[in-house]
C-alpha cells in the first residue's frame, strides 16, 4: 500500500473526527484550514513519541494510538486550554495497512473523547515513530503558567499518581482482556479537561505531571522563584503503586497545580514555601523524573 492509499485509510477511520464544525478544510489538501475563535489566543504545543523508548514496540497499535494524541493534549489541560485539532506525523518501517486503521482508530477514540479533530498530517518511511502537534485556545490572557504558584499556596493533583510507573517497572504492558488500574494509566491516559473550569476558577499555576511528581514541582517552583513541602502521607496512589513510583517515575498525566485554597474537586498534597528546595515531610529530596538526555 502507497503513502496516499495510507492516507485514506487513516481518513476513513478517523471519521467524524477528521472533518467537523469549525475545521473549515480537513486532510486532503497542502494544509488544513481552521476557524479562529474572537478574543482567544491560541496554544500550541508538540509532542514526539519513539517506539522503545515511549511505548512498547509491540504494544498495540490502538492503544499507541490513544495515548500518542492523550499525552500530547494533556500540555494544553495543564494550560487550562480548550483543545481544539491536532496535526499527526507518523513514520513507519513498512507501511502495514492493518497497524495503520488501528493506530487511527485509538487516535480516533481519544478525539472524540476530548472533541478534538485530526485536521492533517505526514508520512515517512523509518523508524517507528509520531510526532503529534495539538492546538487549542484560550480567552485572552487566559492561559494558566508554570510561574504563578505563590507562598502559601495549597499544592494540589487531580488524580491517583504513579500507575504508569508501576507498569513499566513491573513491565506488565500485556493487558490481556482487562486492563489493571497500573496498565489502565499507562495505555490509556487521560488529559483532564474535565478540570477546565476548575483550574481556570482556581489555579495560580499548573503543570502536567509527565516526568514524575518531584521533578515536574521543579519545574513550577523554578519559574515561580518559590519551594514546596508536599506531605507523604497525602500523595494518592493507583493499586499497585508506590511512593518512589509517583515521585519519580511519570507518565501519569494528571494536573499538579497550586491554589490559594484546595479545591474540592482536587487532592490537597502539600504547601508552597519561601523555597528554594523541594521537600518531603520537611526534609530534601532529589527531584528525579524522566529525562531525556539523562548525564
Amino acid at each position: 500500500m502507497d503513502e496516499f492509499a495510507l492516507i485514506g485509510e487513516v481518513v476513513a477511520q478517523l471519521g467524524d473526527r477528521a472533518r467537523g464544525g469549525w475545521v473549515a478544510h480537513g486532510p486532503g489538501d497542502d494544509a488544513a484550514v481552521i476557524a479562529q475563535t474572537p478574543d482567544c489566543q491560541a496554544v500550541a504545543s508538540i509532542d514526539t513519541l519513539v517506539a522503545g523508548v515511549h511505548f512498547p514496540v509491540d504494544m498495540p497499535a490502538e492503544a499507541i494510538g490513544y495515548r500518542a494524541l492523550m499525552v500530547s493534549l494533556s500540555d494544553l489541560a495543564a494550560m487550562a486550554a480548550t483543545p481544539r485539532y491536532a496535526l499527526v506525523a507518523l513514520t513507519l518501517p513498512v507501511a502495514d495497512p492493518l497497524w495503520v486503521r488501528g493506530l487511527a482508530q485509538g487516535m480516533a477514540a481519544a478525539a472524540r473523547r476530548t472533541d478534538v479533530y485530526i485536521c492533517g498530517g505526514n508520512f515517512a518511511q523509518g523508524p517507528l515513530s509520531l510526532t503529534v502537534s495539538v492546538h487549542g485556545e484560550v480567552e485572552n490572557h487566559g492561559a494558566v503558567m508554570r510561574s504563578g504558584a505563590e507562598i502559601g499556596d495549597r499544592i494540589c493533583v487531580s488524580g491517583p499518581l504513579g500507575g504508569a510507573a508501576a507498569c513499566v517497572r513491573l513491565k506488565a504492558f500485556d493487558v490481556g482482556q482487562r486492563p489493571s488500574p497500573m496498565q489502565q494509566c499507562y495505555h490509556y491516559p487521560r488529559a483532564r479537561f474535565d478540570l477546565l473550569d476548575v483550574i481556570r476558577r482556581s489555579a495560580h499555576a499548573a503543570i502536567d505531571i509527565s516526568d514524575g511528581l518531584s521533578k515536574d514541582l521543579e519545574h513550577l517552583c523554578r519559574a515561580s522563584g518559590v519551594g514546596a513541602d508536599l506531605h507523604s502521607a497525602n500523595i494518592p496512589l493507583v493499586r499497585g503503586a508506590t511512593l518512589e513510583d509517583a515521585l519519580y517515575g511519570g507518565d501519569d498525566y494528571e494536573i499538579l497545580c497550586t491554589a490559594a485554597a484546595a479545591p474540592a474537586e482536587l487532592i490537597e498534597i502539600g504547601v508552597v514555601t519561601a523555597g528554594p528546595d523541594v521537600t518531603l515531610d520537611g526534609l530534601p529530596i532529589s527531584a528525579r523524573g524522566y529525562n531525556h538526555f539523562e548525564p
